[in-house]
């Protein structure tokens, strides 16, 4: 699930840390431009965990800043396909389940994926899985739940226009740039209180 993946980069250091030792500063740009922010085909930055080579600062004219390449390694949130993991229904549709992590909330369950005999209730937003014929158990929102990744999906994210940036355009591209497909049909799978 997590994973440490070693990167560089050329880290612009500003005049006002040049009194702070180059590890820290290094590790507070890098963090900035590199937690809690999704990289294409790695997966989500939880943060830095130590940095392996730090090359001379560089100047660059009209600017006060130093330039330093570095090579770092930092913490990824991965899942791998069969991973099973768990997290809260945050929505019911007829479409599926979207369920949410504490840091990452960008999980699907098609309703191809749910259980068999599991059919959508629209009054109650809830899915509803009948194992026989006498019992119906729910998946609501705000259930725990365990699930199994199937499929990881990136999606290149154009930067947004001035115009979607000043809220004046609706943002053309919705998808987000990580994003798991999960499934729900197996024993233990499904709400965590219909198996303890």
């Amino acid at each position: 699930m997590f994973i440490l993946s070693e990167l560089s980069d050329l880290v612009r250091i500003p005049p006002h840390t040049f009194n702070i030792p180059i590890q820290h500063s290094l590790t507070d740009e890098l963090n900035k431009k590199f937690a809690n922010k999704i990289i294409a085909n790695l997966g989500f930055v939880v943060t830095i965990w130590d940095l392996l080579d730090i090359k001379d600062g560089l100047l660059k004219p009209g600017d006060g800043g130093s330039y330093v390449e570095v090579r770092f390694r930092c913490i990824v949130w991965k899942p791998f396909v069969g991973e099973v993991i768990t997290g809260w229904v945050s929505d019911c549709s007829a479409e599926g389940i979207k369920v949410r992590l504490e840091f990452f909330d960008e999980i699907f369950i098609p309703k191809s994926y749910i259980f068999e005999n599991c059919i959508f209730k629209p009054v109650e937003k809830a899915w509803v899985w009948k194992p026989d014929e006498e019992t119906e158990l729910y998946i609501d929102i705000n259930e725990k739940i365990r699930f199994r990744v199937e499929e990881e999906i990136f999606v290149n994210v154009k930067p947004k226009s001035s115009e979607e940036a000043m809220g004046l355009e609706e943002p053309s591209n919705k998808a987000p740039p990580y994003a798991l497909l999960a499934s729900c049909q197996t024993d233990g799978m499904g709400c965590v209180s219909w198996w303890d």
